[in-house]
């Protein structure tokens, strides 16, 4: 297929980077699609042949991060799309965090997203185009209670990611900000983490929070709205997946600017002159 897109998928193997990348693959685009156990591929392998090609990665390695890149492009050609979809969910206060569950879920969520976005700008820059996803969250611009590393690791992917929109824009590279509310995947299941508990967080441990207030989403219903993002001449830095985000966050803005607007007599005096 002449027109085909290069994909590289990073944690391919459920969830919505396993529905992505039969997405792609079912349309007829090619896919690198990384797995830390690259036998979950095989029935993909089966079915598409040479169009997929698996990886075993360990996004926290980043020499391991950079041979996958070139590993895909020089298979394929090309990169067109870069998702870093690999990434868990780590439940636990921040009182009750310990020092290697919160690195733990940095080095997953932010450092592997970043050591593939390294290793894929320059040949996107090389090639004048190219297209890096990041999965974000809806807890990527709002926070809840019992989920603070996570929330933290996802702001600080919202953060290098508009910044590295700014620097490639120049070279035709777009950077696009997926945040998805709650979804009937995995997330919050065998692939979560959680730390030990402290009784006195067992009351705020168990209020329910917004997205646990709706109806979860349907991961697979997602594929069409990714389809339509890569296909965008003009993709936006951020897209919400889900029905909730839009409310939810136009409320969690409207009571900042209202706190700014109340303080903003504090914040003027401190200008100092």
């Amino acid at each position: 297929m002449a027109n085909a897109k290069v994909w590289f998928i990073t944690g391919s193997s459920r969830g919505f980077g396993r529905i992505w990348a039969e997405a792609a693959l079912q349309r007829g685009d090619k896919v690198a699609a990384t797995a830390r156990n690259i036998d979950s591929l095989n029935d993909l392998v089966a079915k598409y042949g040479p169009a997929i090609l698996p990886i075993q990665l360990d996004v926290t390695d980043r020499s391991a991060s950079f041979a996958a890149i070139k590993k895909a492009a020089d298979n394929f050609g090309r990169l067109n799309i870069v998702i870093n979809n690999a990434g868990y969910g780590h439940f636990g206060t921040i009182e009750e965090i310990s020092e290697k569950e919160a690195r733990d879920q940095m080095e997953t969520n932010v450092f592997g997203a970043l050591w593939v976005t390294q290793a894929a700008i320059p040949i996107m820059r090389a090639q004048g185009s190219g297209h890096i996803i990041q999965v974000s969250s809806i807890g990527g611009l709002t926070s809840f209670p019992n989920v603070g590393l996570y929330h933290a690791s996802k702001w600080a992917l919202e953060g290098f990611s508009e910044t590295l929109s700014q620097e490639v824009a120049e070279f035709g590279i777009h950077v696009t900000l997926v945040e998805p509310a709650g979804y009937e995947t995995d997330w919050a299941g065998s692939s979560a983490t959680h730390s030990q508990p402290i009784a006195a967080y067992n009351e705020i441990r168990s209020r329910p929070r917004p997205t646990t207030s709706v109806k979860r989403g349907d991961p697979k219903a997602t594929a069409t709205a990714i389809l339509t993002l890569v296909d965008s001449p003009e993709p936006p830095l951020r897209l919400f997946l889900g029905t909730l985000p839009l409310p939810l966050i136009k409320e969690r803005y409207q009571q900042r600017m209202a706190t700014w607007e109340k303080w903003n007599d504090v914040a003027t005096a401190a200008q100092g002159n």
